[in-house]
């Protein structure tokens, strides 16, 4: 009788042990969540202004930038490859203010800045003021996983990517009609408002509200009003912000810059925390809006930073931040994505073209204030 009151006991005690080490395991319906957003730029984005089938052309590219980078991560492959196949297509549709059809400086040249960052290890990467590179977002992949460095700007920048192998372009490739009668546009009215030229630039000016066909068109939706157009020509910036099965977070952005910019002007974009940021222990963000408000409130880091020592949660994080650049005068958008799957696409602008995709089921592409 002792060996059967001992043996009972064991067997009871490895039974519960072995229910308890059965019911650790994940089930298919305990994987990690994974997902991603994207963003194809801010600001005065009006339906009146955008007509049915150009409408359509952007959800489409949208669409199928979100579901490159969703793909990836749905076969288990890395936030950052989710990221850098998301923002390449966007950053080749001349529908963008990224890669073919970024913005002209006032010199007629496109100059493009992107960055990436990796959440698990907070590498990050940044390139300023290329010229020639296709996809700026694959070199600044490259700064970070192959050199020392964080950013590298201009000549230092192509030298780089030049040992590192990549093809150049000529920066014929990134211009478009739609950007060049931007550019015009835009030098007409700081001759307008510099007191001279008034009268040939009022007769010059480009009538608003035409259709556009932005590969292929000197057409060019615009707006009748001059303080809208500004605005309107300080955005259009890509981005991406991924978290995968492994529970890695990474974060990407990709501009043109704005319309006539000068003397070598930055913007967020490239600037880690504030156009670009991602941490494991909190999200991912990647920015747009008027760059240089975005870059004194470190919009990026911002968000991560109050989830972090706060522990708000994302939306609020995310909309707080906003109202931070809305107070100094600024606006845009962010796209967020955090540790735990939850997204966030806040905007203070008319509208911003945005997708999402997560593994909840959560999947859309929007562009107006709905």
């Amino acid at each position: 009788m002792r060996s059967f009151r001992f043996i009972i006991p064991v067997l009871l005690g490895a039974a519960s042990l072995a229910s308890e080490l059965f019911a650790a395991q994940p089930s298919p319906a305990m994987k990690k969540p994974f997902g991603l957003v994207i963003h194809g730029g801010a600001g005065v984005v009006l339906r009146e202004n955008i007509p049915p089938e150009l409408e359509a052309q952007y959800r489409s590219k949208l669409t199928e930038a979100r579901d490159a980078g969703y793909t990836i991560l749905e076969q288990g492959g890395s936030a950052m490859d989710a990221v850098i196949a998301a923002i390449t297509i966007m950053e080749d549709s001349p529908l963008f203010n990224a890669g073919k059809g970024a913005v002209l400086n006032a010199d007629g040249i496109c100059e493009l800045d992107a960055s990436v960052m990796d959440g698990r290890t907070q590498a990050a990467g940044a390139v300023a003021g290329v010229r020639r590179i296709q996809n700026p977002i694959t070199l600044a992949r490259a700064v970070m996983e192959k050199s020392e460095h964080v950013m590298l700007a201009g000549e230092g920048a192509e030298r780089f990517a030049q040992e590192r192998g990549f093809a150049f372009v000529e920066n014929t490739y990134f211009q478009t009609p739609r950007r060049r009668a931007d550019l015009e546009r835009a030098r007409q009215l700081e001759v307008a408002r510099s007191g001279a030229g008034k009268k040939s630039a009022a007769l010059t000016a480009p009538s608003a509200n035409r259709t556009l066909a932005p590969d292929n068109s000197d057409s060019v939706v615009t707006t009748t009003d001059d303080a809208a157009f500004d605005r309107q020509n300080r955005y259009g910036t890509v981005g991406c912000a991924a978290l995968d099965q492994q529970g890695n977070l990474a974060a990407g952005t990709s501009t043109g810059g704005r319309t006539n910019k000068k003397f070598g002007r930055i913007g967020d974009a490239p600037i880690i925390g504030a156009g670009t940021y991602a941490n494991n222990a909190t999200c991912a963000v990647s920015a747009t809006g008027w760059g240089e408000f975005f870059i004194r409130t470190a919009v990026a880091h911002d968000i991560s930073a109050q989830m972090e020592y706060r522990g708000t949660p994302l939306a609020d994080a995310a909309k707080a931040t906003l109202a931070k650049v809305a107070k100094l005068g600024g606006d845009g958008g962010v796209v967020c994505i955090d540790k735990d799957g939850n997204i966030a696409l806040p905007f203070n602008t008319a509208g911003m073209y945005r997708g999402y995709r997560v593994s909840s089921g959560e999947v859309g592409v929007e562009i107006f204030k709905e």
